[in-house]
């Protein structure tokens, strides 16, 4: 897919969601994407360069930069996160995406999808994308093994950045490797994670409001 983004152009974005979510016009927390060095840019613009525009992809909570990446739309997409709320769960039918802030949530309904492309031989590809700790999870293991036994079309992407909310990887599961890596249909990056969990790392007094599903929030008209 045709992609107009850079590294910077992605990093720029996120310092401009901090910058809307400091001014409290907004009524729920957002899960800012980006690595210290760049390694979380470099690596998904290079990912999304095998997404075709038809492609689904589905996400996790931390899905900022996969939406504007699938969308190439900054406008509808800081509306989404500063408007809506929808941070954590970014989903659109005009843009082929699905997230979920539940952790393995998506990985069943990724795994739905690629078999009723194939079932209906569609052209389509499915695009799933979860954190290194969902990677250890059942349902993944499971889903892995039944997608490539079955030959389904649907790639993992596992981000690691050694953590699962503020818990150390490595240390739950007492292991540095994982089994579906030895699948073709997984690949996986490895970054360091520049901002918190969720939230900016300060507090920030939300103004008052009326929520009515869209706000009348103007800044990107």
């Amino acid at each position: 897919m045709k992609n107009k983004f850079n590294v910077k152009d992605l990093q720029n974005f996120e310092s401009e969601v901090i910058r809307k979510y400091k001014e409290g016009n907004t009524y729920g927390p957002v899960h800012l994407s980006g690595s210290e060095d760049g390694s979380q840019e470099e690596a998904l613009i290079n990912i999304f360069k095998k997404i075709d525009k038809k492609d689904w992809v589905f996400t996790t909570h931390r899905s900022h930069y996969h939406a504007l990446l699938k969308s190439q739309n900054k406008k509808w997409l800081m509306n989404e996160i500063i408007v809506k709320a929808q941070s954590s769960h970014i989903n659109s039918k005009k843009y082929k995406i699905f997230s979920s802030a539940i952790v393995g949530g998506i990985i069943p309904i990724a795994l739905g999808v690629a078999m009723g492309i194939k079932l209906t031989k569609g052209k389509e590809k499915v695009w799933c994308f979860i954190g290194d700790m969902a990677a250890h999870m059942g349902q993944f293991l499971e889903a892995v093994k039944y997608s490539y036994i079955f030959a389904l079309p649907i790639t993992f992407v596992i981000e690691d950045n050694g953590l699962g909310c503020n818990t150390p990887t490595e240390e739950v599961w007492s292991c540095a490797g994982n089994p579906c890596l030895c699948y073709n249909n997984v690949i996986k990056y490895k970054y360091k994670r520049k901002y918190p969990h969720y939230g900016i790392g300060e507090w920030i007094i939300f103004k008052d409001k009326k929520v009515k599903g869209v706000g009348d929030y103007n800044a990107y008209k």
